[in-house]
């Protein structure tokens, strides 16, 4: 089982005009036995719980994925592992009555009650009880009552993907290159990074990588034995620079080496300017952020953002505003990483809860920040995710005032479990609390205004604030 670990209007009073909306999961594969088990994501974007987290409203479109590989007459004695590969996916691997017990069993192992008090122990093993015996004659019956089982947790976004839901899920390209990486077992249970699937007219797929190929190295570093995780990490990398990728066709051979220019089409989600306020007083590096991009390599919103601050502090911009609105969410660890650029070292980011006492951590910022000056924050209804993360990281650490109206409230985390047959279950797993120990999923959060108050007034409350968290250390 893999599993990948997820997650209107503007105000017209703001003096800034207001931006038009943006569009805005980790996955389990499954192995024997059928109890669940968590393995390493596939995405190179991890959180405490390797978790990626989607936006509430806006899915993300699939890309083009190339597969036509085909072995020649030579490489047909050496297919047994290619076999293995579509095998493992067949629905053979597994009854309908043991698919629908293998989704029982991973809320059972991992769901966490988000407060609507429709999930037990009991009460989901009664559910069990209910289901067992079920006539269950093909496999969309069992996907039906799967879902049917899900409904009733009243959780929108505990939800059953079917198989070719759950296969766009895991297409995204997070190298750089074009590929899309899995990790299969060999018979002796070793590990190889196999190409699950390229992008057409990528700089992997140009080069002649095709799908089946397995990953040997990554600019000469041996990946024997390390997670789809731990090579896109080594893949990735600025835009135009280049990579050397050692790969073996097929099962066996040839062997080759080649040098790939990563290409990254995602466009900084980021806008800038320098703003002059108090009747051309006060310098205001003002600092558009239209939504944490899913597409994009993991550093992409927080290189644009630490270049967009610079610029702005040497334009000289003497306070910011960072305007989150209408930003849906996104990847949760650019939200982290931007947070920490304003915080002190060793000030909460966010909290993470979930069911067990052992999941509960704390993530901290780790430098110091790149900017002391005072901070607005714009936010509305649709700031939701890795935006309320920011949001509330920065005002409860007395680093800015949030101006605008209240937040969505989406502070859920989720995982996708793969079953045995190639679908998928996506289960909330935990959830996102602030430093102030605020729940944010259904609650959001309150802004301390509703319209820009004066410059003087922001650094008089920030500077309050700061003194009352000093007098309470």
């Amino acid at each position: 089982m893999r599993v990948f670990l997820l997650y209107n209007s503007p105000s017209s009073s703001f003096s800034i005009p207001p931006p038009t909306p943006p569009p805005t999961t980790t996955t389990h594969r499954p192995q024997k036995p059928l109890k669940p088990s968590f393995i390493r994501s596939l995405t190179a974007t991890a959180l405490s719980f390797n978790l990626l987290f989607f936006s509430p409203l806006s899915p993300l479109p699939p890309l083009s994925i190339a597969s036509d590989f085909s072995p020649s007459s030579s490489q047909l004695e050496c297919r047994e592992e290619d076999q293995f590969i579509e095998e493992e996916r067949a629905p053979e691997l597994v009854t309908n009555e043991e698919l629908v017990k293998e989704a029982w069993e991973v809320v059972n192992d991992s769901y966490l009650d988000t407060g609507r008090n429709q999930w037990s122990p009991e009460s989901w093993l009664q559910k069990k009880e209910d289901i067992i015996g079920t006539y269950l004659p093909s496999r969309s019956k069992a996907h039906d009552v799967i879902r049917k089982m899900l409904s009733t947790l009243h959780d929108p976004y505990t939800r059953f993907l079917s198989p070719s839901e759950l296969s766009k899920m895991g297409r995204y390209d997070m190298s750089g290159i074009g590929v899309n990486l899995r990790e299969i077992p060999d018979e002796n249970g070793e590990v190889k990074l196999k190409v699950l699937g390229l992008i057409l007219d990528g700089p992997a797929y140009v080069a002649g990588v095709r799908q089946g190929d397995e990953l040997l190295s990554v600019n000469g570093v041996d990946i024997k034995g390390k997670s789809s995780f731990e090579a896109l990490t080594l893949l990735q990398g600025p835009t135009d620079t280049s990579v050397n990728i050692t790969v073996k066709h097929g099962n066996c051979g040839p062997i080759k080496s080649v040098d790939l220019k990563r290409q990254l089409n995602a466009k900084t989600p980021v806008f800038y300017r320098l703003e002059k306020m108090d009747n051309g007083n006060t310098s205001v590096g003002y600092i558009r952020l239209k939504e944490f991009n899913a597409l994009a390599r993991k550093d992409l919103v927080t290189v644009s953002i630490l270049t967009a601050m610079k610029r702005l502090q040497g334009m000289g911009a003497s306070v910011f505003v960072l305007d989150l609105r209408d930003n849906l969410g996104g990847l949760v660890q650019e939200g982290i990483e931007i947070a920490k650029l304003f915080l002190n070292e060793g000030e909460t980011v966010i909290y993470t809860a979930g069911r067990e006492t052992q999941n509960v951590k704390s993530i901290v910022a780790d430098k110091v920040p790149l900017i002391t000056s005072p901070v607005i924050v714009l936010v509305n209804k649709n700031t939701a995710s890795a935006s309320e993360i920011v949001a509330s990281a920065l005002h409860d650490n007395c680093r800015a005032i949030l101006v605008g109206e209240k937040t969505y409230g989406k502070g859920l985390i989720q995982s996708v479990f793969e079953l045995h047959d190639g679908s998928g279950v996506v289960v909330t797993v935990g959830k996102y609390v602030t430093p102030n120990h605020l729940d944010i999923n259904g609650n959001g959060i309150d802004p301390d205004y509703k319209k820009l108050p004066a410059w003087n007034e922001v650094a008089e409350r920030l500077s309050k604030c700061q003194k009352q968290q000093f007098q309470k250390t």
